[in-house]
């Protein structure tokens, strides 16, 4: 079929090129003429794994890249809004964007068109397109609305998408779910796999994902009620955490005795200096407007992000708990994106803990894998704030080492090499990346999140 993808980013990008992998034909459309002018030429501009090669495999022949929405318009079958919905300063959802999409296809429409909600939305955002269509003179007969929401993570969204746990699709017309269905019918009928060139994931033949039909209101839902239950899920551990700390309990006992319960299941259990990136902490304050505007009481998410901001606070404090003071200290920081697996420091803990421990008159030496270019643009370097080459540049003669970043390089560092290029052997990991005790037998002093201290018997000396 022919596709067009409106936005390149994060979503819309990984989409164009997962649907062209899926044997379609795409046009990926941004505003920004740097952007595509950069895909055209292989950037994918994220880091995002099986991205540039499938980017390589299909760029400007099964995927193209264009301003001319008018054109793809024209050209597509359906079209794919996958544009930024921000955060507003109330926590709505700005969907300012989607709506100047939605006014560009009205004036370019020719034919029946099924404009599918890609982006994450609140619910009755479906209602406000299909109005802009009207308004801006399309019968009603011209096109459908249709609700698809992605649940994508990032470093893995392209194994997510070709291997989704489900496929929702919210459609009120039988004619629009039909070309749904048969745009993911590679996918939900087992056809892919048989790829011998297919991304590996857990999907099979055998196996295939599910699509599951739902109307437009329900699948609106369906994305914003997900990401807030993990961000629930997150910040509950969290809780968890400073309750285990307080009783000198392990939380990682805790939440392995909780998982391996079937009804609760053990992702998103892991403790840590809270959720960030793009989604979780737009869309759980976005979910909470939404309910407040209907009049629905959902105190309980207000809750959720008082104990994301608080365990950011309690972090910095343990940091100065372990040091006795901060001003002067010399800290060395590994990792700055989100999560591991992506350059993403969208609302990324590490970048606000970084903000927080200048303030109090710390200086920092950064590294991550990834996200150093993003996080310079950010906070650039200066007196207080340097950027390495590596995990023991950055330890070099630093009074303790922070991990802020669960990149898997990180759990597998030297220990006697990081221990000889600190001033003192002290690490305070935020993601619990490393065991207690094991720290102590390297001669460190180790702090984590919700685990009690493993402290070397000697320390050394200075």
């Amino acid at each position: 079929m022919q596709i067009a993808v409106v936005g390149s980013g994060y979503v819309g990008l990984v989409a164009a090129v997962c649907f062209a992998e899926m044997g379609h034909d795409v046009i990926c459309v941004d505003n920004d003429e740097s952007k595509v002018a950069a895909l055209q030429g292989g950037d994918t501009l994220i880091h995002e794994e099986h991205l540039p090669e499938l980017l390589n495999r299909y760029r400007n022949t099964k995927v193209r890249f264009m301003t001319d929405l008018a054109e793809a318009t024209r050209e597509s079958e359906a079209l794919f809004i996958a544009v930024g919905t921000p955060q507003s300063d109330t926590g709505d959802a700005d969907l300012s964007y989607v709506e100047a999409v939605a006014s560009e296809i009205a004036r370019s429409i020719t034919s029946y068109k099924v404009i599918v909600e890609k982006s994450t939305v609140p619910v009755y955002t479906n209602e406000w397109i299909r109005r802009t269509m009207e308004r801006n003179g399309v019968e009603r007969g011209m096109f459908d609305v249709v609700s698809n929401p992605e649940f994508l993570r990032e470093g893995t969204a392209v194994v997510d998408f070709l291997h989704p746990d489900r496929i929702v699709v919210g459609a009120d017309s039988e004619r629009a779910s039909t070309i749904l269905g048969a745009i993911y019918e590679p996918l939900t009928s087992g056809e892919y796999y048989k790829k011998t060139d297919a991304v590996a994931g857990c999907c099979s033949t055998a196996s295939p994902p599910p699509l599951l039909n739902t109307s437009t209101k329900s699948a609106e839902i369906i994305k914003h009620a997900s990401n807030a239950f993990l961000a629930l899920k997150i910040s509950f551990i969290n809780a968890v955490s400073n309750l285990c700390e307080a009783a000198d309990a392990n939380v990682e006992q805790v939440a392995r005795g909780m998982g391996l319960d079937s009804r609760i299941g053990p992702r998103f259990l892991r403790p840590g200096v809270g959720y960030g990136g793009s989604c979780f902490p737009k869309d759980v304050a976005a979910f909470r407007s939404v309910a407040e505007q209907l009049g629905i009481d959902f105190s309980l998410l207000t809750e959720v992000e008082k104990i994301n901001v608080r365990q950011k606070k309690r972090f910095v404090s343990k940091v100065r708990s372990t040091l006795w003071t901060l001003r002067g200290k010399k800290l060395a920081v590994l990792g700055l994106a989100f999560k591991g697996g992506t350059d993403d420091i969208r609302d990324s803990p590490a970048i606000d803990l970084i903000e927080m421990l200048i303030a109090e008159g710390c200086s920092i030496t950064a590294f991550d894998p990834a996200a150093m270019k993003r996080a310079a643009e950010k906070l650039p370097a200066g007196p207080n704030l340097k950027y390495a080459e590596d995990a023991y540049a950055a330890a070099e003669n630093a009074d303790a080492l922070l991990i802020l970043t669960d990149w898997q390089e990180f759990a597998h560092l030297d220990l006697p090499r990081l221990n000889t290029a600190l001033q003192y052997p002290i690490m305070i990991d935020g993601r619990n990346l490393y065991d207690p005790d094991t720290m102590a037998e390297q001669g460190f002093t180790y702090i984590s999140v919700g685990r009690p201290a493993g402290v070397a018997a000697v320390s050394k000396s200075t």
